[in-house]
C-alpha cells in the first residue's frame, strides 16, 4: 500500500529541520519502505516540510513510520497527513 506523508513543519523551524535531517535521512535508509521523498518549498524556496511516499502493508505501518522519523521526535512538524495513494505514472 503506498502512503502520501505530507508533513508542514512549525514556523521558524528551519535550523531543527536541519540539525536532523542526517538522522532522518539514515531512517529512511534503514527503514527501506521510502520509494520518494523530498522536501517542500516556501516561496523564499526554503526548506518548509515534507512530502515521503512509504510503500508498507497498511495505515498503521505508515503511522508508526511516521512517528518515529526523527523529525517527528525532534518537534519539527505542525501538521502531518497520512494519504492512501495511487501511483498512475
Amino acid at each position: 500500500m503506498l502512503i502520501a506523508l505530507i508533513a508542514k513543519d512549525k514556523a521558524g523551524h528551519l535550523e531543527t529541520r536541519k540539525s536532523n535531517r542526517d538522522a532522518h535521512l539514515a531512517y529512511i535508509k534503514e527503514t527501506g519502505v521510502v520509494t520518494q521523498a523530498g522536501p517542500l518549498l516556501g516561496a523564499d524556496a526554503q526548506m518548509c516540510g515534507s512530502l515521503v511516499v512509504l510503500d508498507v502493508a497498511d495505515m498503521a505501518a505508515a503511522e508508526a513510520w511516521a512517528r518515529q522519523d526523527p523529525y517527528a521526535k525532534a518537534g519539527l512538524f505542525e501538521t502531518v497527513e497520512l494519504i492512501q495513494w495511487n501511483k498512475v505514472i
